[in-house]
This record gives C-alpha cells, structure tokens and sequence, in this order.
C-alpha cells in the first residue's frame, strides 16, 4: 500500500458554501484553477485516477486558499466544521479509497481552531491537521498559534504545512502581479523554506521538539541549500555579530531543519527526492504526488512520482 499524505479533495457542499461566502474576495486565479481541474470536487474523476494505481490510498486535505485568507472568522468557523464532516463522510463511506484526513482549521480564530482541532482529532478520527504559511499575513512563529503547536504535539499527530502565495504578489517592486508562474514554481518552495525559518528561528521547535511538522514540496528550499544554510550562519556569526534577531537557540539552526518531515511531492525527479532523503533521512520522508493537481486530473502525478520513487537508491522507496 501507498499512503498519498498531501493530496486534495474537496466536499462539493463545502466547496459551494465556501465560494458563496468568500464572494469577490474569491479571485479570479482561484475561480479558474477549479474550473479546469475538476477532479478537485468529482468523486467519479478520483475514482477513475486511483483505479489506475490500485495500491494507492489517500490521506485527504483542503486545497487553497486558506479558507482564513477569503473569509471573516465567522465564516471561516462554519465552513472548517463543514469541510471536516465532508471530509469524515468520504473517509467513512470509501475505506479503500481514503485512508483518512488532515482537519481544515480556522486559524484566523485560534481558540475556535482548537476546539476544532480537538472535534476533528477526538469525534471524527483525523490523523493530523493542515495549516499554510502565511496565516492572514502573520508569520507561523507568533506566540498566538503555539497553543496549536502544543496542542498537536500532546496528541502526537502531525501538522502538515502548506505554501501560501499568490500570484497578486508581484516578483518585482514595479509590477502589480506575478508573471510566467513564478510565484508557484518558485514561489512556493520559497514560502515553505520561510515558514521552516520562522519554526526554526522563532523558538517553536525549541519549545515543542517533539512536534511534527511535513513540509510540501520536499522541504522546499532547504534539502539543496543545507550547505549554505551552515556557511552563512557561521560566517554571519563569527565574522557580522549576527545576533539572531532577538531569538536564542541551544543548537545550530541546521539541526531544527533535520526535524521536519518532508514530502516526495515533486512531481518525478529521482535526483531532486535524493537531495532531501539526504537531508531529512528516510524516516522523516513520506510519500505524496499533490494530486490531482496536474493536466490529467491527477493521473500524471501518479504516473511521474511514482516510478522516481522506486528509482531511489539505498532501500528508501519501501520505507515510504
């Protein structure tokens, strides 16, 4: 069997409810994105997708945006509740097919995100929970989420940390938007390395060492620029007085990177997946595609990672 731990899927009632409430603040890029992809919302196109790679299960999750990001708080709290019974409902009713959830919460309401948290982990069986990494503009290292941060490592389940960016942030001061998918294809990776920054630098895994972050896109940035990460803390150190920006850690930054977990989510690339399993180590790589983000409504990523993650060398492949 396969666990697929970042695929996406939405509950159509949800996904319905949430554009409603959202309105104009849902953009047009969004609007678009799941009318060309909609294997997103039908259950007959997931099904077709998985009957091809028979020993595939999913663990599900809400795509983007961030419900928190295009709703107000009341609004984000129904739709969290909503997208999490949608959810329960397919896991419940498809055993073969979802093997079980990550819980949307509405993390512009962090005692509301708790309970909710505490509703999806305890009533409805989920296996962790999803956050982004930008949370209505605020870093992931804010004192206001480490209730969360405590919360799940007392359960021992997983956080899983999506990237967060949009088009509308311009690649350059004198354009209003992102252009030729930079924001995404580079973008992203970006905005996961910064968000391991800031749960790096900002105190959250010396707090909460126990804590169990995956991270999208495997790892983002940090598996290729490991090396550089050392240098320039040395040289930054020893030579610039960097002071840490006010944060004081017990250990080299590498060292809080290696704790998160990484995904194979990058679509293929047997070398690309060997860089991160050379940082992150085996036990802390876990198999996913991002399906069924792709041309073919999530066939191609299937067919892509797959046959890069049998290629791996050093026995990897079967421990994901």
């Amino acid at each position: 069997m396969r666990i697929d731990v970042f695929c996406h899927f939405f509950p159509p009632g949800f996904l319905a409810e949430r554009n409603r409430r959202a309105g104009s603040r849902f953009g047009t890029q969004y609007a678009r994105y799941f009318e060309a992809n909609p294997g997103l919302s039908s259950l007959d196109i997931r099904f077709r997708t998985l009957d091809q790679f028979p020993d595939v299960r999913q663990l599900l999750t809400i795509a983007g945006p961030n419900i928190e990001s295009i709703t107000s708080p009341p609004d984000t709290v129904e739709l969290a509740r909503m997208a999490n019974d949608g959810l329960a409902e397919l896991v419940s009713k498809y055993p073969e097919r979802f093997i079980g959830a990550a819980a949307c919460l509405p993390m512009n309401d962090v005692d509301a995100a708790l309970r909710e948290a505490d509703r999806a982990i305890q009533e409805l069986g989920f296996r962790g929970v999803e956050i982004f990494t930008d949370i209505c503009g605020k870093p992931v290292d804010r004192p206001e989420f480490f209730p969360l941060y405590e919360k799940m490592q007392a359960y021992d389940l997983p956080i899983l940390l999506h990237p967060r960016r949009t088009n509308t942030t311009a690649d350059y001061p004198d354009e209003e938007r992102s252009k030729f998918l930079i924001y995404t294809n580079f973008g992203w990776p970006f905005e996961t390395a910064k968000g391991m920054a800031r749960l790096a630098f900002g105190g959250v895994l010396e707090r909460f060492p126990k804590l169990k972050i995956v991270t999208h896109h495997a790892g983002g940035l940090v598996p290729f620029f490991a090396k550089r990460i050392e240098l320039s803390w040395d040289f930054n150190r020893t030579l610039m007085g960097y002071q840490d920006d006010g944060q004081t850690l017990s250990k080299a930054p590498i060292e809080y990177y290696k704790q998160f977990y990484c995904d194979t989510a990058i679509q293929g690339n047997t070398p690309a997946l060997m860089c991160a399993l050379d940082f992150f180590g085996a036990d802390h790589m876990m198999f996913a595609t991002d399906s069924p983000y792709d041309d073919e409504m999530g066939v191609r990523v299937y067919r892509e990672t797959i046959p890069a993650v049998e290629a791996m060398v050093g026995g990897a492949a079967d421990k994901m």
